[in-house]
């Protein structure tokens, strides 16, 4: 059902079933699909594509023009996976043509009042931002990552997959995998235990990281050499090991280690 006093454009492309609530604008080009709900008072704004059975809350603002100084009109978009839930007042900004020329949401995100997702950002599944977090362009959070309140991250750094960010936490470089970090000024605690059972992680797994994150974080050794203490233990077998090793192997901002 489309609110009377909604405003969508002619060349928009709307499921049957897809609600519009009173007096948003949905723009050219867009797509939404089927079971997508859209609260009052939002902006979809041009080339923003939208999957199936998402909820968008009263006053987001999806696919605005990115606010970057060398933009200047360019076709480019905002892509948003399946059932994704995103509240009041977020803004997900599109990308540039100087970087992916999309920013990209995946499916069954949950993305609380207030955050910010700036151009060119890419999010997997099962993300989790509250309230006030914010990205800068070109940030990179991998699946099942949580970034808690009032959370500020420079562009260009990534979060790895299952990394839990603590409220009030400045970022300007790579946060690993699997990795619990906090603080203006940061400082890690450990791996992220809670969030990896509750997705029936095996223990075996957990225990591997928390070797290995002994030895890249809590050791003496320079990085490379706990790299390749890592490398030569059992625990390296673990897809998830590798996968932490081969996260900070491919940092360019560099990877916190506190």
């Amino acid at each position: 059902m489309i609110h009377e006093t909604a405003i969508v454009h002619p060349t928009a492309e709307l499921a049957d079933d897809v609600e519009i609530g009173p007096y948003s604008i949905i723009g050219e080009k867009v797509k939404i699909g089927k079971g997508t709900s859209i609260g009052s008072h939002c902006v979809i704004d041009k080339w923003t594509v939208i999957g199936t059975g998402c909820q968008i809350y009263q006053y987001a603002s999806l696919g605005p023009p990115p606010q970057h100084m060398q933009y200047k009109g360019e076709e480019t978009s905002v892509i948003i996976g399946n059932n994704n839930i995103i509240r009041e007042f977020v803004t997900i900004h599109r990308g540039t043509p100087f970087g992916n020329g999309k920013t990209v949401l995946g499916d069954e995100n949950f993305i609380m009042a207030y955050a910010h997702v700036a151009h060119d950002c890419i999010l997997g599944n099962h993300v989790v931002m509250a309230s006030y977090a914010a990205l800068g362009g070109h940030v990179e959070i991998g699946d099942h990552a949580i970034i808690g309140g009032i959370v500020a991250i420079h562009q260009y750094v990534r979060i790895g997959t299952y990394a839990f960010i603590g409220g009030a936490t400045a970022l300007t470089r790579d946060i690993p995998p699997y990795i619990t970090a906090s603080g203006m000024k940061v400082k890690f605690y450990g791996i992220n235990v809670v969030n990896l059972q509750r997705s029936n992680v095996p223990a075996e797994v957990i225990k591997g990281l928390r070797k290995a994150y002994k030895l890249l974080f809590r050791s003496q050794l320079t990085m490379e050499e706990a790299i390749q203490k890592v490398h030569d233990d059992p625990a390296y077998a673990l897809p998830e090991v590798k996968h932490m090793v081969d996260f900070i192997k491919g940092s360019k901002r560099g990877v916190t280690r506190r």
